[in-house]
């Protein structure tokens, strides 16, 4: 039995919770009050590192409202068993909150303050007198007491991230290479902040706990609370139906969740948390501060013959957080000579978290400013450097590329962008007074994907419900599972209701990775098929139906009908195999299969094009445009791909120009936490942003032919911008954020 589809995938549609959004009917959070609800304040920790010498918890708790104060004086023990997440550091043990007098970081919960009225909270929080003994904290990866060490999980091998791998003779090819280039790139800390903050409500009735929570991974969430109350997990309910934006910060349980959950079990009701704008500087993750060395090593005439990529970032002294930042130097170009080495340092600060592209976007930096830096030694375009060290295969494992159009993406964004116009010759370009730099810079990310669950469930009136428990952070998930629900069944998006958000759904991954489209989209897709067999088992064996008796195997599904194949009869529509007999259901699941994933070597590939003008009086630099171009398999929804990547490049900007944690060396402070000295791109800082999608072929992948693209849109945009920065100049700018202080002549 086959099935045709309708053309609802590749439309650009809108979303389908769009109007929900727009009319404020979506609920985040912090807005699912319950009843006789009260208010939770964290009071955090104003030393870096240290311990708790006294809290007067007595007058506070005189003030009008508050309810409770819980410390590690009074706090219960909870349980903290074993769990580890996908998600979470495989080395280290989570922060386990209010549980002794240890201060680990800045900002660190030490109390939390229980109130009738968040007014009540928050005045009783600024009362609480804590009293410490500190000590000065490590912050910096450049303090001489730190030590650069090896992630325990790094070492394998076989390890996804290595802490060193190798092929070839690096070294000795660098000696002797004609031309090279030898540097080290250094990347600013950097917060997340997304528009929602981080909240959490919480309620427990009896035994049993429901959270309403901001999260993108409900199931990751709901079996950490399990694990740290020492409850069963199906006594665990978490709710988040939509998210407004994460970027990879709400990917993790913060202690925040639990002192929710713990206030609320204290006073025996609701009670709902909310993370200050400040707080989410402290613990909810950050992108890691990092340094690294590329050294390339080339012939005369552009070939590589020597990669190095050595890297080092921060993390925590309780957690050993680290990224694939050396990844893409092994397999982007050909090279017969390369080694990458890896190491972390742990700081007296809270664990870093994934960041959108984790570790990729960080390597593409050094890795792409370094290719520039080798062009202008070669005196060779950027573009054809590149061509010239087109791989054949993935040389860092011999596996054919499942698809690869890196050198389409360039070609097409070199024509869209103008690049034949671009003067090579630094500081040549003007328009008036501003200087104009053109640079370019390519992007990749693997396309991955996580076995996933999904249910379909056929209705008596003809639709269909999907349930699945991932989450929408802003991608447009609702819209495009729906297209694929739709698309598969052969029926119009209104006729499908998707349900996401609860971790009583069937189990999907965490909505990060850009794996969300490979995965649960694919899951959507068996469970559409599956339900379809049903259907038409129920139809063959039903008397009353004109399909009784048949062979199952000559029927087909054809534009939301059951029909025998050739058949010209309309056939049976959904509702009338249904019928009075109750809803039929199907639950499915999805997987990359071992032989798949052993065989190939599978990535989206793209290309950014950047426009700057920097004023040569006062140094700022804006970027005037920017074209990106993916090579993305298949585009479920223009419309929705071309935001995700708009988001990209802007976040990209904020990266090349803008975004820096700054910490205090003496406590570990973050000085600019907040929306004032925290810079990030607004409206006025935007100019053009072009999207471009390549015709891309990918039947290897998945059975959508998907790969994700909201983490591709970011990787290459800050190498693209550097680039441009040093074209317009002629100064090469080592350090991102670049500042004005960077540019002004010495």
């Amino acid at each position: 039995m086959s099935t045709s589809n309708s053309p609802v995938i590749g439309q650009p549609v809108p979303r389908v919770d769009g109007r929900l959004k727009v009319t404020g009917g979506a609920r985040y959070a912090a807005e699912f009050n319950q009843p006789n609800q009260a208010y939770a304040v964290i009071v955090s920790a104003t030393i870096g590192l240290g311990r708790i010498t006294s809290i007067d918890s007595a007058p506070v708790m005189r003030l009008p409202g508050v309810l409770t104060v819980i410390s590690h004086l009074n706090a219960p023990r909870l349980a903290y068993q074993p769990y580890k997440g996908v998600i979470d550091p495989g080395v280290g043990e989570r922060l386990h909150v209010l549980q002794d007098d240890q201060v680990r970081f800045f900002g660190q919960p030490v109390a939390v303050v229980v109130a009738d009225s968040l007014d009540h909270a928050e005045r009783a929080a600024a009362a609480l007198r804590i009293r410490y003994a500190a000590s000065r904290p490590v912050t910096d990866i450049h303090d001489p007491r730190a030590e650069q060490v090896i992630a325990t999980q790094t070492a394998a091998v076989n390890a996804r991230v290595a802490a060193d791998r190798k092929r070839g003779k690096a070294d000795s090819a660098l000696a002797a290479a004609p031309v090279k280039v030898d540097a080290v790139y250094e990347m600013a800390r950097e917060n997340h902040n997304p528009m929602e903050p981080h909240a959490t409500v919480a309620a427990w009735r009896g035994g049993k706990l429901t959270l309403w929570s901001k999260s993108q991974y409900v199931g990751n969430e709901q079996a950490e609370m399990a694990a740290i109350f020492g409850i069963a997990r199906e006594n665990v309910q978490v709710n988040c139906p939509f998210v407004g934006g994460a970027f990879g910060t709400s990917l993790r349980t913060w202690p925040h969740v639990t002192l929710a959950a713990v206030a609320a079990r204290e006073i025996g009701r609701p009670v709902k948390l909310v993370l200050t704008r400040r707080q989410m500087s402290f613990t909810t993750g950050h992108r890691p501060r990092t340094e690294q060395r590329v050294a390339l090593g080339a012939t005369a005439d552009g070939k590589l013959t020597s990669i190095i990529h050595e890297a080092f970032a921060e993390t925590s002294r309780y957690e050993q957080f680290f990224e694939g930042i050396t990844n893409q130097s092994e397999f982007l170009y050909s090279c017969p000579n390369v080694r990458t080495r890896y190491r972390i340092v742990p700081t007296d600060t809270s664990t870093p978290t994934p960041m959108r592209a984790p570790g990729e976007a960080s390597g593409a930096y050094a890795l792409e400013c370094a290719m520039d830096e080798l062009a202008v030694a070669l005196n060779i375009d950027p573009i054809e450097l590149r061509r010239r060290n087109e791989p054949k295969v993935d040389e860092s494992s011999g596996r054919p590329f499942s698809s690869r159009s890196l050198l389409q993406c360039l070609d097409l964004g070199a024509e869209r962008f103008g690049w034949s116009r671009r003067d090579p010759a630094p500081g040549s370009m003007r328009d008036g007074r501003l200087l104009i730099g053109w640079g370019v810079a390519t992007t990749t990310r693997s396309a991955a994907q996580a076995p996933s669950d999904a249910i379909a469930r056929l209705m008596p009136d003809g639709t269909v419900e999907i349930e699945v428990a991932t989450a929408d952070m802003g991608p447009g998930t609702y819209t495009s599972m729906t297209q694929v629900a739709a698309d598969t069944l052969g029926l119009p998006m209104d006729r499908v209701r998707f349900t996401l958000g609860r971790s009583d759904l069937p189990t999907a991954p965490s909505h990060g990775g850009s794996w969300t489209m490979a995965s649960v989209g694919t899951a959507i897709r068996a469970a559409c098929l599956a339900v379809q067999a049903e259907a038409a088992k129920r139809a063959i064996a039903d008397r009353r139906s004109p399909l009784y008796g048949a062979p199952i195997e000559q029927l087909e599904w054809t534009e939301g009908r059951l029909r025998r194949r050739s058949d010209t009869e309309a056939g049976e529509t959904y509702r009338d195999v249904v019928g009075n007999q109750g809803p039929i259901q199907s639950k499915a699941s999805a997987s990359r299969s071992p032989d798949i994933a052993n065989k190939f070597s599978m990535y989206g590939f793209g290309a950014f094009f950047a426009e700057v003008s920097v004023d040569p009086d006062v140094r700022t630099v804006r970027v005037r445009r920017l074209v990106g171009v993916y090579g993305a398999g298949r585009i479920i929804n223009p419309r929705l791909a071309t935001s995700q990547c708009i988001g990209g490049m802007v976040g990209g900007i904020g990266q090349a120009l803008m975004e820096r944690t700054v910490l205090d060396p003496r406590n570990g402070r973050p000085v600019n936490a907040h929306m004032a000295d925290y810079l990030v791109p607004v409206n006025l800082d935007i100019g053009s942003l072009e999207t471009h999608f390549l015709e891309e072929q990918d039947s290897i992948v998945n059975p959508l032919g998907a790969k994700g693209i909201g983490e591709l849109s970011i990787v290459g945009v800050a190498p693209a911008i550097a680039n441009a920065v040093y074209h317009a100049t002629g100064k090469r700018v080592r350090e991102l954020p670049i500042r004005i202080e960077n540019l002004l002549e010495a």
